[in-house]
Parts: C-alpha cells; structure tokens; sequence
C-alpha cells in the first residue's frame, strides 16, 4: 500500500517520519493511575502498586482540537519497567516488519492538571513516566524520542477521548509545567493499548479495545471519468462531517484497495476497487468547510 498525503493544512514534526505509520506499528504496554480510597487497611498478599512521585525530564506543548494548549510532561521513575534493549537499526526493523509485538515500551499515563502558561493563560498538562535508561536512550536518539512522543500522543488521545496536533514543540529551558503528581502504579501492568490484527495481509493497528467493526464508515461515493468506457480516472468522494482537522486522518492506497482512518476512532472504511489506480500519481485534498475528503487516482491501462 500506498500513504497519500492528504493536502489541507501544513503539518511539521520535530523528525521527518512518518508519524501515523509508526503508531500504526506499535504495541504499548501501559500503567493506568487508579485511585486508592479504601486500601488502608488491607493486607493482600500479593502488593497492590505503590505510590510514586516522579522526577521531571523534558517538557512538550501542543494543542487540543479546540487549539487550548496542552503540555506533557516527560518524567522518570525507576518503578517503570525498562523495556528491551535495542539498537536504532533494530527498531527501524521492527517498525519496517509486520511483527510489532517485538518491541514494547511501559509508561503512566497520569490525570490531567490545569497550570498556567507563561502568558498567564490556563492550560492543561498531563504527566508520563518512562523507565529512566529508556528516557536516556530517547535523549540520545532522536528516533526513540520520535518514536516515544508518537506512542505518547496516542496514548493520551486513546484514555481521554481526545484529539492532540502532532505540530509539537519540545520546550527547550523547561523540564515540566506545574508540580508532577503522584501516581499510583500496579504491582502488574495491565495493558490499555492493544493491537489486534485484522487479517493476514494487513497491517497491524493499536487500538484500546478490539471495537474496529463498531467505528461507522463514512458516506461516499466513487464516479469514473470519462463515464462511458474504461476510465482514466476514478474520483472518490468522502463525507467527513465529524472530522475537523486533516491532521487526524489516515488514508492509504493499494493498487486496488483504499483504506481510511479518522481517529479516534471517527471513521474506518477499507474498500477494494474495480480497477487497478495508479498510486504514486494519486492524490487527495480535505475541504474544511464542507468537511469532504475527495481522492482522485489515475487508472493503470487495461492490459
């Protein structure tokens, strides 16, 4: 398959890689923060979690759909595990093979907190704690660290029901916003990212839960030019009325086959078509105020 880039806005990442591919091809393994009230007293024999504070490492702002600014802060403890480690050349492997499941990274994703910017304005910061080797290798490795904030997003969008830009900055004189709150770890992780596989051919897709079959498909409508005959041209034509931004849509194109995406969990649609398109020449363009996704793919000759 093919990824077409949908034209609209102009999105820039810290990296040049290919964000949603890569969270497409990743498995997280999270802590989620549960309350306590009620443990006093308790004896059980196996722990709990245990409470911990963590230590700041590096600040990230961006922003939700409503364009309010979001903060996360990338902190540290040791009660996170470490996940495996690989080398640079082993990740873009991994990420490069239909088998994402080689390669997990653990992180607490906390509550929400409002802080105040440095204008003056309020905001929302979330904390998330990593193994501090696994922080060290993404400070040292831009594609870890390229690799950790796209999981982080995701993660964020996934518990919260959320939209985040992935136009974020990474703060260079702040390690945190606001005081970093205690959490509440498990004694055993309990995953709240899953990644289930569709079918054999297909790539694998991170999901909270295995519910791809109740995310409604779009309205649309695919027309062929010239319309007698074998056509030049198939003109696809989608109704997006619940997507806002461009930035949150995926969309890939076999020879005969288009797959969309509009997270989280907006729309899924997967079609094949009845002829063979060109991929690399076609193209596609999201139209804000009407909210419609048109994809336009020249038809490979008739053999």
């Amino acid at each position: 398959p093919c990824r077409i880039e949908i034209m609209a806005e102009s999105d820039s990442s810290l990296l040049n890689l290919d964000d949603e591919d890569l969270y497409k091809r990743l498995l997280l393994e999270g802590f989620e923060k549960e309350g306590t009230a009620g443990l006093e007293g308790l004896q059980p024999q196996e722990p709990l979690g245990r409470r911990v504070i963590p230590k700041p490492g590096f600040c990230v702002k961006t922003k939700a759909e409503n364009e309010q600014k979001v903060f996360i802060n990338i902190c540290t403890a040791e009660e996170v595990p470490e996940p495996r480690d690989i080398n640079e050349e082993e990740l873009r492997e991994i990420l490069e093979s239909e088998d994402a499941g080689k390669y997990r990274v653990s992180m607490s994703i906390g509550e929400p907190h409002t802080e105040v910017d440095k204008g003056g304005k309020g905001c929302t910061a979330y904390d998330v704690i990593v193994n501090p080797n696994f922080y060290d290798k993404m400070q040292k490795q831009d594609i870890f660290k390229a690799f950790f904030l796209v999981v982080c997003l995701e993660g964020l969008e996934q518990k919260y029901q959320m939209l985040l830009s992935r136009n974020y900055t990474i703060l260079k004189n702040r390690r945190c916003l606001g005081a970093l709150q205690e959490q509440f770890l498990r004694a055993k992780s309990k995953p709240f990212i899953h990644e289930m596989e569709r079918n054999k051919s297909s790539s694998l897709i991170s999901e909270v839960e295995s519910t791809e079959t109740r995310i409604p498909e779009p309205e649309y409508s695919i027309i062929k030019e010239p319309a007698d005959g074998y056509p030049e041209f198939l003109v696809a034509e989608f109704k997006l009325p619940a997507v806002r931004s461009v930035r949150f849509l995926t969309l890939d194109i076999g020879e005969d086959r288009i797959v969309l995406g509009a997270r989280p969990d907006l729309y899924h649609l997967d079609i094949f078509l009845p002829y063979n398109i060109n991929q690399e020449e076609s193209g596609a363009q999201f139209n804000k105020k009407t909210r419609t996704l048109t994809l336009t793919m020249p038809v490979q000759p008739a053999s």
